[in-house]
C-alpha cells in the first residue's frame, strides 16, 4: 500500500445540512485540507454528485461514505458508478459476498473500497444488545480478515482497535479512523470510542476522518492546521 501524503492523512467529514453550506467550509478552510468525506446527510440533498464533481474539479480527494449495503449485484453497480465519477474511497457494510462484490467492481479505476468494521458511536453494551457475542477487538479484527479476503483496499476502524489490526495484518490495509477528537473536544455523547490525532496516527491509522472539531471551530481553517500539524509531529 502506498504511504499517504501527510497532508492528506486528514479527511474533513462535511456533515452540513446543504451543499452550499459544504462548499462553504471548503472554502474557509482552503489548502487547509485536501481530502473530504460526503454522507448521507449530504446525500439527502440536490446536487449531491454535482458536488462530488465540483470537488474533484477543485483538485479535492473525494471519500463517499454511504456504507452500501444490499444485494451484492446492487452494491457492485453503486460502486461502479462512483469509480466512474472519480471518488477515490467508498464504504461497503454487510457478508462476504456483497464486500468481494463491490471490491469486484473497481475494475481499473483507482477507487478504493473500505468494508465498514465496528462504528465509533457503538460501545460493547451496544453490541451486547445487538446480539453479538464477541467484543469490539475481536468484531473488527474478524471483519478486517474478511475485508482482506474479500478483495477490498482497507478498513473504517476506531483508533482503539488500529494497533491491534495493523499488528496482524501490517500493511495489507489501508486504516481509515473516525472518531478523532483534539483533547479540548472531547466529550460527545454519540461518539464513545474515541482518540486524539496524534495517538491514532502513533497507533497506525493511516488516515483521520475529522467532522465537527473543525466544522464547529471558531476558526475550520485553524482547526484543521493544527490538527495537520499534530499529524506531521506524530509521523
Amino acid at each position: 500500500m502506498p504511504t499517504p501524503a501527510p497532508n492528506e492523512r486528514l479527511i474533513v467529514a462535511l456533515d452540513l445540512p446543504t451543499i452550499p453550506d459544504a462548499k462553504g467550509l471548503v472554502a474557509v478552510i482552503g489548502d487547509a485540507a485536501v481530502f473530504y468525506k460526503i454522507g448521507l446527510e449530504l446525500f439527502m440533498q440536490p446536487g449531491f454528485f454535482e458536488f462530488l464533481d465540483w470537488l474533484r474539479a477543485e483538485h479535492k480527494r473525494v471519500f463517499v461514505d454511504l456504507k452500501f449495503f444490499d444485494i451484492p449485484e446492487t452494491v457492485a453497480r453503486a460502486v461502479r458508478g462512483l469509480a466512474e465519477r472519480g471518488a477515490d474511497f467508498c464504504t461497503v457494510h454487510g457478508n462476504q459476498s456483497i464486500m468481494e462484490a463491490a471490491a469486484g467492481a473497481k475494475g481499473n479505476s483507482s477507487i478504493k473500497v473500505l468494508g465498514v468494521t465496528a462504528l465509533t458511536s457503538l460501545d460493547q453494551g451496544d453490541l451486547d444488545d445487538l446480539g453479538f457475542e464477541c467484543d469490539i477487538p475481536a468484531l473488527v479484527l474478524s471483519r478486517a480478515r474478511r475485508a482482506l479476503a474479500a478483495g477490498c483496499d482497507g478498513v473504517v476502524s476506531s483508533g482503539l482497535e488500529v494497533a491491534k489490526l495493523k499488528a496482524e495484518i501490517g500493511d495489507k490495509l489501508i486504516c481509515v479512523t473516525p472518531g478523532i477528537r483534539p483533547v479540548e473536544n472531547r466529550v460527545e455523547a454519540d461518539q464513545k470510542r474515541i482518540m486524539t490525532p496524534a495517538d491514532a496516527i502513533r497507533a497506525g491509522a493511516d488516515y483521520l476522518v475529522v467532522g465537527r472539531p473543525i466544522r464547529d471551530a471558531a476558526d475550520p481553517r485553524a482547526m484543521a492546521q493544527a490538527i495537520q500539524h499534530e499529524i506531521a509531529s506524530a509521523l
